[in-house]
C-alpha cells in the first residue's frame, strides 16, 4: 500500500492546483472594469458595426487552414536536411515520396479552386 502513496499525492496535487489557482484568481481580480475597457477597441476609432453581424467568406478560413497544413508539412523538411548525411539514399527517397504527396495535395487543392480568393 505504501507504493501507492506517491500516486495519491500526485493526483491530489494535480486536482487541487487548478482549483486553488482559480480561487486565488477570483479573490484577486478587479471588481468592476472601467466602461472603456469593455469597448471592443481602445484605439480611439469609433466602432461602426457590430462584430457579430459581419460575415466572413468561408474561403478565408479555407485558405488559412490550407496554409497551416502546407506550412506544417514543410517543417518536416528541416530535420531531414539536418540528418541527410546519415539517412543517405533511403532518406532521400523517403523525402521525394513525401514531397510528391505534398505536391499532389497542392495540385488537388489548386484544381478544386480552393486557392482562389474571390
Amino acid at each position: 500500500m505504501n507504493a501507492y502513496i506517491p500516486i495519491l499525492l500526485f493526483v491530489l496535487v494535480a486536482v487541487s492546483f487548478p482549483i486553488v489557482t482559480l480561487l486565488i484568481a477570483r479573490a484577486l481580480r478587479a471588481g468592476k472594469p472601467h466602461p472603456v475597457k469593455n469597448e471592443p477597441y481602445e484605439c480611439g476609432v469609433p466602432v461602426t458595426t457590430v462584430a457579430h453581424e459581419t460575415r466572413y467568406s468561408v474561403r478565408y478560413y479555407l485558405i488559412a487552414v490550407l496554409f497551416v497544413i502546407f506550412d506544417v508539412e514543410t517543417v518536416f523538411l528541416f530535420p531531414w536536411a539536418v540528418m541527410l548525411d546519415k539517412l543517405a539514399l533511403f532518406g532521400f527517397v523517403e523525402m521525394v515520396v513525401f514531397l510528391a504527396i505534398l505536391v499532389a495535395g497542392y495540385v488537388y487543392a489548386w484544381r478544386k479552386g480552393a486557392l482562389q480568393w474571390a
